[in-house]
């Protein structure tokens, strides 16, 4: 099997083309250091042909995409086109790299048929793109499955993210925040990539999207009692209660789909993996 990986050198590609390389598959790099750029419809004519594409390129940083919506409307959709072509061009199947869609939860816990609302540039471009995804299954027939991964968390992450800035912060014994209400469902990048593997050896044959998370809720003070725990250090913390426009208050995802279909769960506790990241 002949599996394309783009984004193969961020976050959730490194850790999946570790777990990949090794094994009985030819693995296709796609990322700039390669000279392969999605987003550049030229670029891809350098790309070999393969049977699966894992697209997890994108830009991610929600504040970075009020800052610079145009580099990432341009990039997350217009790689995303790119790889749909060439899985139309080799008859390949992709499976996406989506994100938390749901926008003010209705209900949770949040399944996949909950409706889909964006609150951010970001999020809209990870809808655009699941709609592109839909249209070429529907029109030519690209097997897909979508991931919709709730908080994605581990070693390696870059430190804007909620976990790896505590941490960072907590060196120092006293930690800043902005707000102290919400609660999100926090995956571990394992769980992802455990995910990635199954789908990308199962026979993808139509369109499918699962949840991934943890199914359980944690607070900002839940993960700062983790790290007090694995540290037994003191931390203070502090709370601006500096509130963003639209915030989600709380997420838990329902992720019953990925463990019938699949056979698919999480493994790797909120504790388990704060204390890895430490």
């Amino acid at each position: 099997m002949k599996i394309a990986i783009s984004g193969s050198d961020g976050f959730i590609g490194t850790y999946l083309t570790e777990r990949l390389e090794g094994q009985n598959l030819t693995l296709i790099k796609l990322n700039r250091y390669n000279g392969i750029d999605l987003a550049d419809t030229e670029s891809i004519t350098k790309v070999p042909a393969f049977d699966v594409l894992i697209h997890l390129a994108a830009y991610s940083f929600v504040p970075n995409s009020y800052t610079n919506p145009l580099l990432f409307y341009n990039n997350n959709i217009n790689s995303t086109l790119n790889a749909l072509e060439l899985c139309r061009k080799f008859g390949a199947s992709i499976i996406f790299m989506s994100s938390y869609v749901y926008g003010q939860p209705q209900y949770l816990p949040i399944d996949e048929d909950h409706p889909i609302s964006s609150l951010n540039p970001y999020a809209e471009s990870k809808i655009i793109c699941e709609r592109l995804i839909q249209a070429y299954n529907r029109d030519f027939g690209v097997p897909a499955i979508i991931f919709r991964p709730f908080n994605i968390y581990g070693k390696g992450q870059n430190s804007l993210f909620l976990i790896p800035l505590i941490i960072e912060q907590a060196k120092s014994g006293n930690v800043v925040l902005k707000d102290s209400r919400p609660k999100r469902d926090f995956i571990h990048v394992e769980d992802v990539v455990s995910a990635i593997e199954i789908a990308a050896r199962k026979e993808i044959r139509d369109l499918n999207i699962y949840n991934l998370g943890s199914g359980e809720s944690h607070s900002i003070i839940d993960v700062l009692d983790a790290i007090r725990k694995a540290t037994k250090a003191e931390i203070a913390v502090n709370f601006t209660e500096e509130r963003r426009p639209n915030e989600v208050l709380n997420t838990v995802s329902n992720i019953a789909r990925a463990k019938l279909d699949l056979n698919w769960s999480p493994g790797i506790s909120l504790a388990q993996g704060i204390a890895q990241m430490l």
